[in-house]
């Protein structure tokens, strides 16, 4: 089924996923874009630096993209927007802060001075074609979140971000029930809501109580403090400078994203750091060392992290010393776990005391739990409701609690990334698709790393490489010399000689047998070498090495 004027609803990526969060709105020819995150690649991804969404869709309908609307300053909302803006420059819409984090990686980039910049905040009132779009603000464990309001032709359609209800928040930011309640009354024609904790009961506690024991863990600390959390997490930044300040230390910070987000944050308002409390890692040696503390990043055991390079004692200018306390104020993200057990087994070695895990009150969530999604439909009271960021089960869970609030089950869709959820006359369905999917970040490279050079790059990982050199005569195909065999990460050449000697025998004898039935192409001969010794070797080793010819010709 498709019609004209209709209201179309989809995501690009932050759904059945964590990170790299896209969405997208389109009435008829107008297409307004929220967020674009990036996530970290696991083990899988050999040599990726960075995964963001296809924006294939995008670009194919250029002409219609009005603008980008970024809802918070979190990596997995904004990572990707460099990459985005060098395929499809288009407006940014977003608060103070998030424009402040966006700049600077724009500028790491060399995009700032062709990228359009438009603040707003929770009042702020924009059109972008024929959308009428107007916020609300929502807490997080960032300042300046945003949920998103869409008046369009069909209906109302609110996205809400990340967002928990927290009403005792470190800077008074408190969420603007009055508002949501507002809209809700108004009359939401659809909910975007996401659901990351949508599997934990209750209520999220309220960030002030992580800052209550950092002090605690501060004033019983009688040597240098070390607290690693995400450097974007502005609140937890703040209460760690409160609780150094409460007990007379200086705060060194470690890290390329902390000393960027605590100045951007302080430049602009939301850090308060007390004059001369910051200092270099070089002068806390000068320092007795209950009168240091260190914040640094790593607390997601990133290899190349402060925290891991402490772990190690590879950092220059500062060492963990026994006695020493060492803060994990965030919990690992699925997949992390054993990076993050390997680091705080290294800080033991160190001999410091390590405060890490659920039950410290050294973390509490950002997002909302279930009674807090359940606020939030609620207040909304959507007649069509899709949820958003997360994995599957989130969605499905997310789906359970909107069904217990009376929400008719045909009017919630759980869609993934692609999958088009279209709107018209305040009937929904479900039919079509869009492209979708991850594009790969390799170095300078975006979007050339796919599925075969993965494979490759697997393939090396797990068997290695055996390298056959040829070269044979280009008027009469006689070897001049070689075949030549080099193992990398196959076998060790002097203890398994006679393999590789009777591998060698076994190419000569294939490309004497081509030769003979005056097989000239190359790739007929690199192919017929593949096989030959792939066979030979798998019956005598189990294992497939990649097996890479190369033949030269003089």
């Amino acid at each position: 089924m498709s019609v004209t004027n209709a209201l179309s609803i989809f995501a690009l990526g932050g759904v059945y996923e964590i990170g790299k969060n896209m969405y997208v709105i389109q009435y008829d020819d107008d297409i307004v874009v929220i967020d674009c995150g990036s996530k970290f690649p696991d083990e899988s991804y050999l040599g990726i630096d960075l995964i963001i969404p296809d924006i294939t869709y995008l670009l194919e309908n250029r002409e219609k993209v009005r603008g980008l609307i970024i809802t918070h300053g979190h990596e997995d909302h904004i990572g990707g927007i460099p990459y985005f803006l060098k395929q499809l420059n288009i407006p940014l819409y977003g608060t103070r802060l998030t424009l402040g984090l966006v700049a600077e990686k724009l500028k790491e980039h060399h995009l700032l001075h062709d990228s359009e910049l438009n603040t707003i905040h929770s009042d702020s009132e924009i059109t972008l074609g024929s959308l009428q779009i107007s916020f609300f603000q929502t807490n997080h464990s960032i300042p300046d979140c945003l949920g998103v309001v869409f008046d369009t032709p069909e209906g109302t359609v609110v996205h809400t971000g990340d967002f928990k209800f927290d009403l005792t928040p470190v800077n008074n930011q408190s969420p603007d029930l009055y508002k949501m309640a507002a809209i809700g009354q108004k009359g939401v024609l659809v909910l975007l809501s996401e659901s990351t904790n949508a599997e934990r009961s209750g209520f999220t506690p309220s960030e002030i109580h992580v800052g209550e024991h950092l002090k605690e863990a501060f004033t019983k600390a009688k040597q240098r403090v070390f607290v690693s959390t995400f450097a974007s997490n502005v609140y937890r930044l703040q209460q760690v400078i409160d609780a150094a300040y409460l007990t007379n230390r200086k705060l060194v910070l470690l890290g390329r994203s902390m000393v960027n987000v605590v100045r951007i944050a302080s430049e602009q308002g939301y850090l308060y750091i007390p004059e001369g409390m910051l200092i270099e890692a070089e002068e806390a040696n000068q320092l007795d060392p209950s009168q240091v503390a260190v914040l640094c990043t790593g607390s997601q055991g990133e290899p190349n992290a402060a925290l891991a390079r402490l772990s190690t004692s590879g950092y220059r200018h500062i060492k963990v010393r026994p006695g020493d306390t060492v803060i994990l104020s965030a919990t690992p993200i699925p997949g992390n776990e054993r990076n993050v057990t390997r680091i705080v087994d290294n800080l033991f070695i160190l001999g410091a005391k390590v405060i890490y895990g659920s039950g410290t009150g050294m973390h509490v969530s950002g997002h909302g739990s279930q009674e807090e999604l359940k606020l939030m439909l609620t207040l909304m009271k959507p007649t069509y409701f899709i949820p958003i960021h997360g994995e599957y089960r989130m969605l499905q869970q997310h789906r359970i609690l909107a069904e217990s609030l009376g929400i008719e089950t045909e009017n919630i869709f759980i869609i993934n990334n692609g999958d088009v959820v279209d709107f018209h006359n305040h009937e929904a369905w479900q039919e079509r698709k869009v492209p979708a999917g991850s594009t790969l970040v390799d170095g300078l490279g975006i979007g050339d790393v796919g599925t075969v050079i993965l494979r490759d790059r697997k393939h090396l990982s797990e068997d290695g490489i055996l390298v056959v050199v040829v070269t044979r005569s280009k008027t009469d195909g006689k070897i001049l010399s070689g075949p030549d065999l080099i193992s990398r990460g196959f076998v060790f050449a002097p203890e398994f000689e006679g393999l590789l000697e009777e591998a060698t025998r076994i190419a000569a004898q294939t490309l004497a047998t081509l030769s003979e039935e005056n097989v000239q192409q190359w790739n007929r001969l690199k192919q017929g070498i593949r096989e030959s010794i792939g066979q030979y070797l798998y019956t005598n080793t189990k294992r497939r090495p990649m097996i890479l010819p190369i033949i030269m010709e003089v």
